[in-house]
């Protein structure tokens, strides 16, 4: 059986919409996870749940400057990603242009 742990671990972090939403909120620059909570009305501790999530999949980068722990995306946060969808996207392109050839030529047998 074929192993996906890194995209398991990405997929299930993105399938969160409050981590896509802390992704989109990173977007624009860094953050602290104080902050992050007050932007998604929840608690520091259900903050770093998610923010430890995020950052066990490498989409953010947590780094503490005293008692503040701050957060940035990661420096590739999707490339792992896109590079497999890219892949999986050929290969379903590839099965429909093959069935489409099979259905002219079904077509054009009539």
């Amino acid at each position: 059986m074929v192993q996906y742990l890194g995209l398991d671990t990405s997929f299930a972090a993105l399938a969160d919409p409050t981590r896509r939403g802390i992704l989109e909120q990173l977007r624009r620059g860094p953050a602290s996870i104080t902050e992050l909570a007050e932007r998604f009305d929840m608690t520091l501790t259900g903050m770093k749940k998610h923010v430890a999530l995020l950052e066990d999949a490498g989409m953010v980068i947590t780094e503490k400057r005293g008692r503040v722990r701050y957060c940035r995306l990661g420096d590739n946060p999707l490339d792992r990603e896109a590079a497999w969808l890219l892949d999986y996207r050929t290969v379903v392109k590839e099965r429909l242009d093959r069935l489409e050839q099979f259905l002219e030529r079904t077509e054009q047998d009539r």
